[in-house]
């Protein structure tokens, strides 16, 4: 208890010591790593307030109330470049430090974070405070201390509470020590410093939030209510003029006051499984269910069941982005996501709301508004996974199709389809090119001859034959891909591309398991694994180190004139004042392109960038 200083206006006991906001200043600024935690009302930071905040060192930590005591002589400590903060999971943390405190942290070290760039891959492995402590110091956190804090008033702290907070913070500088070896015997210093950067551009992101238009974001959640209800009638028709299923008629008004033109004359309920299952088994007999893969190969061979997905889709929307959708909306009126920064492949998602699943035609995006005078300029990569397969793969076709600027899936399908493709009419060519995009792109997800006859509705065996077609006109790319998936399935993890190659392991891998029978199945999947990762993981790691570079440029020269607000996949948008919007844009490109080529050299990657007054794809 002697390393424990307690500050605020009431001592709990008087077995612990106090200290003033001055003292802890005094101590901390001369050090160079600091571990900081904070306890807070909640997990909604525009509502709940920061309650507690512990920062210190092995030999002293300072508790401080923070419903009385105001942390502001701290604000040059943890806004500091030269002070390592150590946190697990700063993003929480940062948020409730900025908007209850008014401070931007700096230069943070997450133990959370580098936990997920440690153990990348692994399954059901765990990466909570509780789970680090057990794991690395054998100690066993008290959570019914910590559920104490949640929804606490104006009660003094007891002296567990106090102790529990205290606690962590020596916790989380013991953690980041045994890490720190971990990263330099895997060779993982870069990339766990690159996700210790960009987490307090994720940190911004989601504290900034986006302004919603909430008539402009009722009026699409009720046309497609209106357009779902429209489809239904239309596949009712489709129904009754079918020769199969003319015993489904049997009319039902759609409510009382319905005009006569909405009357149904079946009495199908579209939305149930069952129902449709047993309509469509009228058409195809061996019809096992009516979702996804399954439905879809025979989408284009009965228009009925094209006209069901049709409206699959559609009340998919009106589900998913009704006026539910408000629900997200927080008490300062914006949309705030959370954004897991690191998944398998080093891709980032949010979810509540998930913003990357916003359709990108623009109807909902464009709901989303800036402040008047202030609009959005959004850039994203060219096709960025064809450049990274370009340039691990070095094949000559490719690179010299992206150096001229030529449309890549042309000339692909040039080459594949030879005179097939010359000699196409226009609606020709565009099926042509679009089963070669199907290839394209697919390599980034490791698509075998299944997959692509079923997104291209073509058998087995013409799929086969294509990728083999394919493949003979491109080696470079067969062999940069077979030596990936070799790679991952003889050495049990894959890396994305240098300078940061980020490590996946592959967890039901073990020595020798290519001789095992009983695991090839198992063994496809990590080889299509270790084929996607690099290419997803490096143009992840690329995004998130020109996120990096457009958050010091903000706070180096663009301080209140300029904002990030999201970022979904290869696209980076912030928010800025109109007058310098035009400047912004330029710069922004810059910088996105700069970071390109710290992983592809050779500066073929471009990024288009685009000024708009709501956000767009």
């Amino acid at each position: 208890m002697q390393s424990v200083r307690f500050i605020g206006t009431t001592s709990p006991l008087n077995d612990i010591q106090t200290a003033t906001i001055q003292e802890c200043k005094a101590y901390c600024e001369s050090k160079t790593v600091l571990g900081v935690d904070t306890e807070t009302e909640g997990f909604d930071f525009t509502c709940k307030k920061l309650i507690m905040f512990q920062i210190g060192d092995r030999e002293r930590q300072y508790v401080i109330d923070t419903r009385e005591v105001d942390i502001e002589p701290l604000r040059e400590i943890l806004e500091s470049d030269d002070i390592v903060k150590v946190f697990h999971n700063a993003k929480f943390d940062y948020k409730f430090i900025k908007m209850w405190a008014g401070i931007s942290v700096e230069k943070v070290y997450d133990t959370f974070l580098v936990e997920r760039v440690l153990n990348c891959g692994k399954q059901d492995y765990g990466y909570s405070l509780a789970r680090c402590t057990e794991r690395y110091l054998n100690q066993t956190l008290d959570k019914e201390t910590r559920n104490k804090f949640i929804g606490l008033k104006g009660q003094p702290y007891t002296v567990d509470q106090i102790t529990y907070g205290a606690n962590d913070v020596v916790y989380l500088l013991d953690i980041r020590e045994k890490q720190l070896e971990l990263l330099r015997s895997l060779e993982l210093e870069q990339v766990a410093s690159l996700e210790n950067q960009v987490v307090l551009v994720f940190s911004e992101i989601e504290y900034e939030g986006l302004m919603i238009d909430k008539d402009r974001w009722t009026a699409m959640a009720e046309e497609n209510v209106k357009l779902a209800r429209e489809q239904e009638i239309t596949l009712d028709k489709a129904v009754l003029a079918h020769p199969l299923l003319q015993h489904y008629r049997i009319p039902v008004q759609v409510d009382m006051f319905a005009p006569m033109e909405e009357v149904r004359h079946t009495a199908i309920k579209w939305s149930s499984p069952l129902q449709t299952l047993e309509l469509f088994r009228n058409l195809v007999p061996d019809l096992e269910d009516v979702n996804g893969k399954k439905l879809n190969k025979y989408r284009y061979k009965h228009k009925l069941i094209d006209d069901y997905i049709r409206y699959k889709e559609r009340t998919k929307l009106a589900n998913a982005y009704g006026t539910k959708f408000f629900n997200y909306v927080n008490c300062d009126g914006k949309v705030h996501t959370n954004f897991s920064q690191i998944l398998d492949t080093g891709r980032v998602s949010s979810s509540k709301p998930n913003m990357q699943q916003i359709p990108s035609d623009n109807t909902f995006r464009n709901c989303f508004v800036t402040e008047p005078g202030w609009v959005f300029v959004s850039s994203d990569y060219s096709s960025q996974e064809l450049n990274v397969i370009a340039y691990g793969s070095q094949d000559p076709v490719w690179l010299d199709a992206l150096r001229r600027g030529l449309d890549l899936h042309g000339v692909c399908a040039d080459l594949v389809f030879e005179d097939k493709w010359r000699q196409a009419d226009d609606a020709t060519r565009k099926e042509l090119r679009t089963q070669i995009k199907a290839i394209n792109f697919g390599l980034a997800y490791g698509m075998g001859p299944f997959k692509l006859a079923d997104t291209l509705q073509i058998s087995k065996k013409d799929a086969e034959a294509l990728i083999e077609k394919y493949f003979t006109e491109f080696p470079n790319i067969r062999d940069f891909l077979t030596k990936l998936g070799t790679f991952g399935t003889r050495n049990g993890y894959i890396r994305t591309f240098k300078p940061f190659k980020r490590r996946r392991w592959f967890d039901s891998w073990y020595p020798k398991m290519w001789n095992d029978r009983d695991k090839m199945m198992e063994l496809g999947s990590i080889e299509r694994a270790s084929k996607n990762t690099p290419i997803q993981g490096s143009s992840a790691d690329m995004t998130k180190l020109a996120l990096v570079y457009i958050y010091r440029e903000i706070r180096e020269s663009w301080q209140g004139k300029v904002k990030i607000v999201m970022t979904v996949h290869d696209q980076i948008d912030t928010v800025c004042k109109e007058e310098i919007s035009e400047e912004w844009a330029v710069r922004m490109t810059e910088l996105m392109e700069k970071a390109a080529k710290v992983i592809i050299p050779n500066g073929l990657l471009k990024a288009d960038t685009n000024i708009s007054t709501t956000w767009e794809k």
